[in-house]
């Protein structure tokens, strides 16, 4: 009897410990569990109420260390307006101990014209120098030195004397693009007391004063928006930076209003698609009478299609290998120069059709066949799968897909049966095509110079400013592929100021710009628009495959 009432005790303790074994671990996780969420709440409740732009991180890209402990961290928040790097542990300290970069000054009687500088202490940018010995700062592997968040530069702390610490702030190599906080505490003052002589306001009346607004779209070019916006936060004033995810171009451009006349440059991160909605949102400007409030458009190439940031000189595609800071002296050595816009205006065919035309703003180019139905392929798959199309090669290689694809099926023959194209008003016999691509600008395709095709015939010189537009044909995708790798020429069908298509019958594919859709028998009519102002950047153009430059 006592063996079987030992076995049974020996028996529930192992039933005891086997249960504390599973349960304990599982307890720890939980309990673990419960505080990573709850301290995920404390932080986002820090970062929606705090006046800094606190962006969480897992690792650090430099050696880092604590503003408020001191320690060496790994992981922690940064603010992308002012540079400050916290510990989890230290950040409700850090955000009501430091105040973030100023948008705007308050509290200031008069109309201040200057302010003094706004030093962080440690993480100096790699390779800065000191502005009072010129020595390296940031060597020592410690939270050491002093930078200004508004005119970057660096000093040690000990050549931090108490006079640097009241002395006025240039605001350094960027004054000329900054829209200082005292300014648009002046002017939001002189606007209450509906005042609008803003010329003796500093720095209105600086003569290179050429303020700089950058909108980005995050969703362009595989996150790396969010990275550029942070960056441009930390060299300008935050209220200059505009996430055209969160706010509309329009909104955001009736900043320029309180900037001088005929002065303001924008920066459009983004493709080509962002672009043309930044210039719609300026042509709406004029409509309500703001037209000598318009700015100079720049442009910085993300994702895919980026054939007018080619032809203006701004590249193919960034991918972070230019420092922000070049980008910003590029846009402020830019030309200014005019970019026809068009209207593209889609009549449905029967005389019965009640709908209202479809009108379009064209840029860069119209094409009906087949680039149009590869572009439709691609954007019905990117819809359905988005995650798949993040990447720029990804991209390419299902257009190649496409476009192969079509050789076999043949969806666009014998177009020139189906249509009929004026050009200024006269009939075009058109000989045997399978696609009409009608062009402002002068890279097609991502990065291919359509008109000029292999370079060896005469033609008359193709330009996005002289009102008139280029009509070519192609004979199906494997001829696209061959101009695009100038084995072939295009058919050079003409130069136009109007075109006209009509379509008979059937349905064939039509873009506008790289919106594709599905069109019935209508007629299409192209005519001009307005004219944009552009900046052109005089540096290299790329085609795909060589860097020549080539110049426009």
């Amino acid at each position: 009897g006592s063996g079987d009432a030992s076995r049974a005790v020996a028996d529930w303790r192992l039933a005891v410990w086997t249960l504390c074994s599973v349960l304990l671990p599982v307890l720890i996780t939980a309990w673990c569990s419960f505080q990573r969420s709850r301290r995920q709440l404390l932080i986002r409740d820090i970062f929606r109420k705090s006046k800094h732009d606190w962006h969480y991180t897992d690792l650090f890209g430099q050696p880092s260390y604590c503003c408020v402990c001191a320690q060496h961290i790994l992981r922690g928040a940064f603010c992308s307006c002012c540079g400050l790097r916290v510990s989890e542990r230290c950040l409700k300290k850090a955000d009501q101990r430091f105040l973030c970069k100023e948008i705007m000054m308050r509290g200031t009687a008069g109309a201040p014209s200057s302010m003094t500088h706004h030093w962080i202490r440690g993480n100096v940018p790699l390779c800065s120098c000191c502005m009072v010995c010129k020595q390296q700062c940031g060597t020592q592997p410690k939270l050491c030195d002093y930078r200004c968040v508004w005119c970057q530069y660096t000093v040690h702390d000990e050549c931090m004397v108490d006079c640097l610490r009241t002395e006025d702030c240039t605001l350094g190599e960027f004054k000329d693009l900054i829209i200082p906080p005292y300014y648009l505490s002046t002017i939001n003052q002189m606007r209450k007391e509906k005042r609008t002589s803003y010329e003796k306001v500093v720095p209105y009346c600086r003569k290179h004063w050429m303020p700089v607004m950058v909108l980005a779209n995050t969703r362009s070019g595989n996150n790396m928006g969010e990275i550029l916006l942070g960056e441009f936060k930390m060299l300008l004033n935050p209220v200059q930076v505009f996430d055209l995810s969160k706010i509309a171009p329009a909104k955001a451009l009736q900043l320029c209003t309180w900037l001088p006349c005929n002065a303001v440059r924008v920066l459009v991160c983004g493709g080509d698609g962002t672009v043309g909605w930044v210039l719609d949102a300026i042509d709406e400007m004029k409509i309500k009478g703001q037209e000598r409030y318009i700015p100079q458009v720049a442009i910085l190439p993300l994702g895919t299609g980026n054939d007018l940031s080619n032809t203006l000189g701004w590249g193919a595609g960034y991918a972070g290998e230019v420092p922000v800071e070049q980008i910003l002296r590029n846009v402020m050595e830019a030309d200014g120069i005019k970019l026809d816009r068009w209207k593209v205006q889609v009549t449905n065919k029967g005389y019965y059709n009640l709908r209202k035309p479809k009108v379009f703003t064209m840029n860069n180019y119209f094409s009906i066949g087949p680039d149009a139905l590869m572009a439709l392929n691609f954007h019905a798959h990117r819809e359905k799968t988005p995650s798949l199309f993040s990447s720029r090669i990804i991209n390419k290689a299902v257009y190649f897909f496409y476009g192969t694809k079509d050789c076999l099926v043949q969806e666009c023959k014998d177009l020139n049966k189906k249509i009929e194209l004026e050009l200024d008003g006269e009939r075009i016999e058109l000989p045997n095509l399978e696609g009409i691509i009608v062009l402002n600008i002068g890279y097609w395709g991502g990065g291919c110079r359509l008109w000029e095709g292999m370079g060896d015939e005469p033609y008359p010189l193709a330009r996005h400013d002289d009102g008139l537009l280029e009509v070519v044909g192609v004979h199906g995708s494997f001829h696209c592929a061959q101009i695009q790798v100038k084995l072939a020429n295009p058919v050079r069908l003409g130069q136009a100021h109007t075109v006209r298509l009509i379509l008979k019958s059937s349905k064939m594919p039509m873009q506008v710009d790289g919106e594709p859709w599905a069109q019935g028998p209508c007629t299409v009519t192209i005519t001009h628009k307005t004219r944009a102002l552009m900046l052109y950047h005089s540096g290299e153009q790329t085609d795909d495959d060589d860097a020549s430059s080539l110049s426009e």
